[in-house]
């Protein structure tokens, strides 16, 4: 399989958010300053910091951008959670996009309390991304995965097994965000992309493959393992 390259630079905002923190830091700043000189009573200031501060602070923790290292030495039939956030769909479906045949789909949904960064699921090489446009439908939705706007990147494993990691936007995310480019390869510890607010993660894995997870269970990205291939 080769070495295992390490391409994640050592942030810890990521570089989606930037601009939006620093504008929206700035914001706070002068609300807050015009709350503490315009008021004789100090109480709107108050609560002007306490509302704006619990938002800001929601935003920061959204773009979050975690440095994590899967625990596992032996990866080769690992599939591991591409996004933090809850378990919404364990089921059998038809799956005649690319595959035609029947396949089990696990579904992560993001909320907006959820780092919205995306890992890799398994170690492999990327066979090629697609981008379709499409509706807004709320993201945990059945529909949501076929009709929403969405990013599809095919992954083959050093085994020769196609997985199908599909990035969902929601009623909410407007931008999906992908790194994953066609003929390189990739690896569990990488980030696959980004997803703009609340948003949802689908994996299509091979009928027969072990399910390791439960519905309405958290996940961590690049931390849980989700299945075991065969």
């Amino acid at each position: 399989m080769g070495n295992k390259i390490k391409k994640l630079k050592k942030i810890r905002i990521h570089r989606e958010g930037t601009s939006t923190l620093l504008y929206g830091g700035i914001a706070v700043i002068i609300i807050s300053a015009l709350a503490w000189f315009v008021s004789d009573s100090k109480i709107p200031f108050g609560i002007c910091l306490v509302v704006l501060g619990a938002a800001y602070a929601i935003v920061v923790n959204f773009y979050q951008c975690p440095i994590r290292y899967f625990s596992e030495d032996e990866t080769d039939k690992i599939v591991v959670a591409p996004a933090d956030g809850r378990v919404v769909v364990i089921e059998e479906v038809e799956e005649n996009t690319y595959f035609h045949d029947k396949r089990l789909m696990v579904s992560i949904f993001m909320s907006l309390f959820n780092v919205h960064a995306n890992w890799f699921p398994v170690d492999g090489r990327v066979k090629f991304v697609r981008h379709q446009d499409g509706n807004y439908h709320k993201a945990w939705l059945p529909k949501a995965s076929e009709e929403n706007e969405h990013a599809d990147i095919m992954i083959t494993t050093f085994d020769g097994v196609d997985i199908l990691c599909r990035q969902i936007a929601g009623a909410v995310a407007r931008r999906i965000v992908t790194y994953a480019k066609e003929g390189e390869e990739c690896f569990i510890d990488e980030h696959l992309g980004f997803i703009k607010l609340g948003s949802r993660v689908d994996v299509f894995l091979p009928l027969g493959t072990e399910i390791c997870v439960k519905m309405g269970q958290s996940t961590v990205g690049d931390q849980t393992v989700i299945a075991r291939l065969q």
